[in-house]
């Protein structure tokens, strides 16, 4: 029999499971071993029977039209304890420091009057509200989850790419990914002391509940949904069914004096904390969008008062703008005097004349973003880019030179992927999502990996035909591989229909 790797050609990106052609790194020399006995065709029967378990279960998407399965690669992604030791301390660091900018922004504003960042960055987002200053929440959190995206350059040095402080989704990939994985692969977690993922919606719940307004012993949660046809309903309904939670929409929330209710057959419930997953635009028609029918009419009056907790806070956006990004080395070490642990990607700020102009000269050679983007939409990477595409995005970049900036191109790191019945390598990315409870920052145990499946694609989103791998954190000893409480599931809900999602940020 062929060993499955015998085809596999490295690419000149960083390679994460091969040092050199047929040497694992240390990490996955146990999955490498675990691996080649199985075969391609093997392999290959088994992908297709995890794809037929996703369909069961509703973990589809909309992509080009077509619902299908979301593409879980059956390779994984593996990090051992020493390096998520340090992105552990780098997103809790960026969080941390994202919490004291956002606290900064909508009370004192003593960043701006110190001239560590301008003030034309916080007057000309689109993401800051007036409506959230003087506006402080019971534990003073602002970012109950956050979701920060990682690459590993050419020399295998990780960076942020960019940080997601507002409703970042996908953890419902990382964990429908490893059950899938237990079932459809067993053996391979047999020598692997694999951290578990399962203890998230425990840790989720008990940081909306410590959210909860002063003097409420036993508050109620609810996750608010625009509902079945979002991309990302499928998540929504299964946060709320793990955690035990009502999910609800709009139409199942009411304010009278300044308190929110939930509608129920038994009368109207009192209602404490809010998981939102509806964006502030659409949040409250008396403050923000007059014709949106997704939020509660007086939920924000409701949250200024006090009397109830939106989580994520109203007005984080203008924490993750890709321009605010630029600073946040900068705002580590005015908030937190430390150098940053995980450094930026090398980024440029087109709002400045002169740099303007030097990357506008050399747009085929970066890549630009919209500081408001997401899902990958409206990035131009220059060096693949044809001519139409740079004419267009230098008009757009003149004419609105605060919405865009600029990166130097990285090139992903790439992991043996399984296309067709032989692993190539596929350009890779990690989500690690952070839930604050106000005394700790917790790091789900790896993430979400995801995988850019067409060859030479460095947009790794779904909405760009992207897929996933579960990603093992290794632990130091079998201990740290032991299985975590489990939230219980709300009796009352189960998945009737099958939900398509994407990236919603």
């Amino acid at each position: 029999m062929a060993d499955i790797f015998d085809t596999y050609v490295m690419a000149e990106a960083w390679d994460e499971m091969f040092e050199r052609a047929g040497v694992p790194r240390p990490q996955y020399q146990a999955l490498f071993a675990a691996l080649q006995p199985l075969g391609a065709r093997e392999l290959r029967s088994r992908a297709d029977q995890l794809a037929r378990m996703f369909t069961d279960r509703g973990v589809t998407f909309d992509y080009a039209g077509v619902e299908r399965p979301f593409p879980l690669d059956l390779i994984p992604r593996v990090i051992d304890a020493a390096e998520w030791d340090l992105v552990t301390r780098g997103v809790r660091q960026r969080i941390r420091a994202l919490e004291a900018f956002l606290d900064d922004v909508y009370d004192r504003r003593q960043v701006f009057h110190d001239g560590v960042v301008p003030w034309r960055l916080l007057h000309s987002s689109p993401h800051y509200h007036r409506e959230a200053h003087g506006w402080r929440p019971p534990n003073g959190v602002r970012v109950h989850v956050g979701g920060t995206d990682l690459i590993r350059d050419e020399r295998g040095a990780l960076h942020v790419l960019e940080d997601n402080v507002r409703t970042p989704s996908g953890v419902s990939y990382v964990l429908e990914n490893r059950l899938a994985m237990t079932r459809t692969l067993p053996t391979l977690f047999s020598e692997q002391f694999v951290r578990p993922v399962e203890e998230y919606p425990a840790r989720l719940l008990a940081a909306l509940r410590a959210a909860a307004p002063a003097g409420v012993s036993d508050p109620t949660v609810v996750l608010l949904t625009p509902g079945v046809y979002n991309a990302a309903y499928f998540e929504h309904a299964l946060l709320a069914r793990l955690m035990g939670v009502e999910l609800v929409e709009g139409r199942d929330l009411v304010c009278e004096g300044n308190r929110l209710f939930m509608i129920t057959t038994y009368g109207r419930r009192p209602v404490h904390v809010v998981y939102r997953r509806v964006d502030d635009d659409y949040l409250d028609p008396l403050h923000f969008r007059g014709d949106s029918v997704l939020g509660c009419p007086g939920l924000v009056n409701a949250a200024r008062l006090g009397n109830v907790t939106i989580a994520n806070g109203v007005g984080n956006g203008v924490a993750d703008d890709k321009l605010v990004y630029t600073y946040v080395p900068d705002l580590i070490g005015y908030y937190l005097g430390e150098s940053p642990l995980l450094p930026n990607v090398e980024t440029y700020r087109l709002d400045d004349p002169d740099v303007r102009g030097d990357v506008l000269a050399r747009a085929g050679e970066l890549v630009l973003k919209p500081v408001d983007g997401a899902g990958g939409k409206g990035i131009v990477i220059g060096p693949v880019a044809t001519d139409e595409q740079l004419a267009a995005v230098r008009r757009a970049v003149r004419d609105d030179p605060r919405g865009w900036i600029a990166q130097r191109p990285v090139l992903l790191s790439t992991s043996p992927t399984l296309i067709g019945e032989w692993p190539v390598p596929r350009h890779i990315d990690l989500r690690p999502f952070a839930v604050n409870d106000g005394e700790d920052v917790w790091l789900l145990p790896g993430g979400l990996t995801r995988v850019a499946l067409p060859e030479g694609e460095l947009v790794v989103n779904s909405s760009r035909g992207g897929g996933s791998k579960d990603t093992w954190v290794l632990g130091e000893t079998p201990a740290a591989a032991a299985p975590a409480a489990v939230a219980p599931p709300a009796a009352q809900w189960s998945p009737s229909r099958t939900a398509a999602w994407e990236d919603e940020q």
